[in-house]
């Protein structure tokens, strides 16, 4: 068994069995990437389970921006844990903050509470939460198993600090999961440096649209204006190149 797990973040099935076949531990699947991800539809996640043979975990975030949710955002989350457990899926991804940025502990007691069976990641949330190391020892009592965090950079190589005073706390009572620009440059740095063994990146590469005729005028964002004529894919070529390049290191 190798020391170091490997999540990729995906935005498709097809990304999904791209990070499979590339050699990924689990993916974590998510629909509105640029917004840092969002529910993705039922029928992508009951795809994504008939064709993988690796975990699948599912973030549960009902729309972008901050992680103060309402009491209909909530319904909302704890029917898409029930939908996510009758899919299959091995795993959730999920974390509310209070307004003050604390870790809002009765909800997500209650978010685990509803996931009982499936592996619990707490997000990206901690990255913008107020207090890191009481965060830490919130989420742990909540009953979450791990999370996902950039020690609340920009990128995980610029939270190597944090990560690595965080991964000393957590004392192997979770695990962190380092994420956030991690790529085939930087992984064996940051596995070195924090003794992080858990990352989490998206090995993807811009796809150009075989869409022939197309119209600049209009744009389905409105006022957001996106390249509607290309995607971004996991390839199995990145997410092999990068894990190579920690446990190669």
């Amino acid at each position: 068994m190798r020391k170091y797990k490997f999540e990729i973040c995906t935005n498709s099935v097809e990304s999904c069995l791209a990070a499979q076949q590339g050699g990924a531990d689990r993916v974590e699947l998510c629909a509105g990437i640029p917004e840092g991800g969002t529910t993705p539809s039922h029928g992508e996640i009951v795809v994504a389970r008939e064709l993988l043979h690796i975990k699948l975990h599912v973030i549960i975030r009902p729309r972008g921006g901050d992680f103060l949710y309402s009491p209909l955002e909530i319904k909302t989350m704890l029917r898409d844990i029930e939908m996510v457990k009758k899919a299959g899926a091995d795993g959730v991804v999920l974390g509310c903050l209070t307004p003050d940025g604390e870790v809002d502990m009765p909800l997500m007691k209650e978010l685990v509470a509803a996931a009982d069976g499936l592996s619990v990641t707490f997000h990206r949330a901690f990255d913008v939460c107020r207090n890191p190391q009481k965060a830490l020892e919130e989420i742990i009592e909540s009953g979450c198993n791990r999370i996902l965090t950039s020690g609340q950079q920009a990128t995980a190589e610029a939270g190597i600090p944090l990560l690595k005073e965080l991964q000393r706390q957590a004392a192997g009572r979770i695990i962190l999961l380092a994420g956030c620009g991690v790529n085939e440059k930087n992984i064996a740095r940051i596995a070195s440096e924090t003794g992080i063994e858990e990352f989490h990146f998206s090995a993807r590469e811009t796809v150009i649209s075989d869409m022939q005729y197309r119209n600049p005028a209009v744009s389905m964002g409105g006022t957001v204006q996106i390249d509607e004529y290309t995607k971004q894919i996991t390839t199995a070529e990145r997410v092999e190149k990068t894990i190579k390049a920690v446990i190669s290191d």
